[in-house]
Order: C-alpha cells, then structure tokens, then sequence
C-alpha cells in the first residue's frame, strides 16, 4: 500500500491481538506495510499465521494486562510508532450484587493497564521527537449505560476521557490519540449475548445494518487512525456500530 493510507515503515504494538479486533487490527495493520508485534497473555499463534500468509511482518510478546504496569518497559529504544490499545475484559452481574474484584479486574485491565500501556509509549515518542499514533478500544458503553456490565461501562467512559486528555498533551508533538467505539461485534466478549435468544433479537433489531459486526469492520478505521490520512484528527472516538447511535 502507498500514499496516504501507507504504514510503510511503521512499527506497531497490538495489544489482545491473539484473537477477534484486535486480531482483524494486526493482520490489517500488516497488510498496511507495518511491523506489527502481537501482544496478549496468550500466544499469538493464528495472528501471526495470517499475517505471513499474507506476506506481512510480525512477532509476538507475552504481556499480561491484569498487571496494568506490564508494558512499561516494552518501548524504550523499540521503534514503536503505533499503539493499539484493544486488550480487554469483561464481567456481568446485575449492579445490586456486582463484586469488588470483578470491578477491581475490570477496571485494572481495561482502563489502568490502557493509561500506562500509553503513558510510556507517550514518554519514549517525546523523548526522541518522534510522532505516532495510539488507538484505543473503547465501546458503545463509552457513551450509553448498557445492562449488567458496570465496571465495564465504566472504564469504557474512562477510555473516551484518557483518548481526549492523551490528545490534548501530545498533539503538538504529533502524537495522534484517539479511540474506535465497537458496536455489537462477534466476538468471545459478546458471546454471552449471541447465546440469549432475547437479547440477540432486541440488538438485531435496532442495528439499522441488520447484522452483528465482525473484527474486520473495525480494522479499516484503525489502519485509517494511525495513517497520515489521519493526521490532523485528535481526540475523537469513532462509532463503527452498523449505525446503532443513530437509531
């Protein structure tokens, strides 16, 4: 790929790309022209096989997100110049007998581990004058309530605030900071949901596209996010929802 939309020459960080978006983003990043290294607390395996079969460049590195300090030493003198903040979990329970240590997890996984997982890849771009982009993960939760899932919705509305203050500090030095807000994607994450026949009908329903989304339909926005085509967009957060907002 060249022009506007080229990561020729990029080097990238995935974090939860060993499966579903963050999967789709590593393999679309790839095909981008950027070197792509697959990051969750898992191998990586598949990822890294459809990326080479596509004749992609990329690697895999073991971090574990439930400790929010894992990254802290991943960037310096790394060449990273994109972060993909997509690692992420998920609890439910009605919010009368939600737990402290799912809040706890959820929270320290999906918000804690974001900010630092960024605070020092932020530091090591601004030490040697380097611009970048980081992408962050958050959700439809980042502006609507949702049922069951508090500590989600929570750090989700954390995400889309850490995106705009992130943006705020590191836009004149050429830092890009923004986020994708997922719709009802297929993911493990929404299995749950697929499962329960009532729930599934009522977000089938209001999706105007009439269709649960894949990974694949968030990688383009992210490819787009970290490309010079992007360059003057700070601080948003992009629904990529079938058009559920709109309804």
């Amino acid at each position: 790929m060249s022009g506007a939309f080229s990561l020729s020459g990029r080097k990238a960080l995935v974090t939860g790309a060993n499966t579903g978006i963050g999967q789709a983003i590593a393999v679309a990043l790839a095909a981008a022209g950027a070197e792509v290294t697959c990051a969750g607390r898992r191998d990586c395996d598949e990822t890294l096989a459809k990326i080479a079969l596509a004749g992609g460049r990329a690697s895999s590195q073991l971090l574990d997100f439930a400790d929010p300090m894992a990254a802290r030493h991943t960037f310096a003198g790394a060449g990273y110049t994109i972060l993909i903040n997509n690692a992420g979990i998920i609890r439910r329970n009605d919010s009368a007998e939600f737990s402290e240590a799912d809040w706890d997890d959820v929270i320290d996984t999906n918000l804690k581990a974001l900010f630092f997982t960024s605070q020092a890849f932020g530091r090591e771009l601004l030490a040697r004058g380097a611009g970048g982009a980081v992408v962050n993960i958050a959700s439809l939760l980042s502006f609507q309530g949702g049922i069951r899932v508090p500590s989600y919705t929570a750090a989700k509305h954390g995400v889309a605030g850490v995106t705009k203050i992130l943006a705020n500090e590191w836009a004149a030095d050429g830092i890009n900071v923004n986020a994708i807000a997922p719709g009802y994607i297929a993911t493990n994450n929404t299995e749950a949901l697929r499962a329960d026949p009532a729930r599934n009908r009522s977000i089938l329903d209001r999706i105007p596209a009439a269709r649960w989304g894949e990974p694949e339909d968030i990688a383009g926005t992210a490819v787009f996010l970290c490309s010079p085509a992007a360059r003057y967009i700070h601080g948003t957060v992009i629904p990529v929802d079938g058009g559920w907002l709109a309804r």
